[in-house]
């Protein structure tokens, strides 16, 4: 087992299979972008390796994400190959964080591989509005891909980024409408992570007043529901629907902290919001042997740090953490 300084079991290993991705959302990405060479990449097999060390390791839940995941030539083979740690018992989840633009192409694919629920990205349900926050997002291509991993089997989740001046007056029809398609919703606060063209301080809106907004409509009842990652939840006691909150900000959620990142290049990050991190590529490109590999993932984990440092600063629209949300994953 990992077990960090802090006495935390790291039991839980997002992958960033790419830092690409076909939309440009503004509190993620400036509009042009610069991605890293492919031949900076792991290649697939070198992704499953790591990930197959982290399992020998412990690791019980396995996230893929972006950038946008489902972009990376070839990823299929990847989420199938993983799939051999389910059949085993070694693994108990894999699941993915998509935006949702390829799933009609891949959600039975998915499912056949042993995925079964998906975190879906959308921050609004008003289709000019998608545009302007996605830049090149297609909205109807992703309510397309929605429903069809809804048909597939998939249990859906929606995460929403509260965003002030855009879509905080839609808290009330995402909600309602996640409950008339049964499905979750995790609201998050945007993170002060890589350079964006504009303000983020300006798009900043605490969750404790996206909490109040919906406490005028529905009754809030506190759910100790644990989906293995930071959100806190909520029930609707007029529907019984599940709302979480993730707040990096308003309330820093690290002293349950299991998980670390690995990114395509093979980085290690051991918390999102801190600089610290571990190189595990050339421990596994040196040898075939993973003896190497595994002590570079104990030495990693010594040195996860007990929490973060985000924070908005409304006096400067500059990010708290250089590298984008798409190099680490979400």
């Amino acid at each position: 087992m990992l077990i960090d300084p802090f006495e935390r079991h790291v039991s839980y290993l997002r992958i960033s299979v790419t830092d690409r991705c076909d939309f440009r959302c503004v509190y993620c990405m400036s509009e042009h972008m610069t991605f890293l060479p492919k031949a900076d990449l792991l290649s697939l097999e070198e992704l499953d390796r790591l990930c197959s060390a982290f399992i020998t390791l412990g690791v019980k839940k396995l996230r893929l994400s972006g950038g946008e995941p489902l972009v990376r030539r070839g990823i299929m083979t990847l989420v199938k190959s993983l799939g051999r740690h389910l059949k085993t018992g070694a693994l108990e989840e894999l699941t993915l964080t998509t935006n949702g633009s390829q799933l009609a192409r891949y959600a039975n694919e998915l499912v056949d591989y042993g995925v079964r629920r998906i975190n879906v990205s959308l921050d609004t349900l008003d289709e000019a509005n998608f545009v302007a926050v996605t830049r090149w997002g297609k909205y109807d291509k992703v309510m397309a891909g929605i429903e069809a991993a809804r048909a597939a089997g998939l249990r859906v989740k929606i995460n929403t980024v509260a965003l002030n001046g855009v879509n905080d007056g839609e808290i009330e029809n995402i909600v309602r409408w996640c409950g008339e398609k049964d499905m979750d919703l995790t609201f998050i606060e945007t993170m002060p992570m890589g350079e964006i063209d504009g303000d983020r301080s300006a798009q900043y809106l605490p969750l404790t007043e996206v909490r109040e907004r919906m406490a005028k409509t529905w009754t809030l009842d506190e759910n100790d529901h644990n989906s293995g990652g930071p959100a806190r939840y909520v029930s609707l006691r007029e529907t019984g629907q599940r709302v979480g909150f993730i707040t990096p900000l308003s309330h820093n959620f690290c002293e349950s902290c299991n998980r670390v990142r690995l990114t395509c290049t093979g980085t290690l990050f051991m918390c999102l919001g801190q600089e610290d991190a571990a190189d595990l590529r050339a421990p596994l490109r040196e040898s075939a042997d993973d003896a190497a590999v595994i002590a570079a993932i104990r030495e990693a984990i010594a040195r996860k740090p007990k929490g973060h440092d985000f924070l908005i600063d409304r006096t400067s629209a500059g990010a708290a953490v250089p590298r984008h949300m798409s190099v680490t994953g979400g």
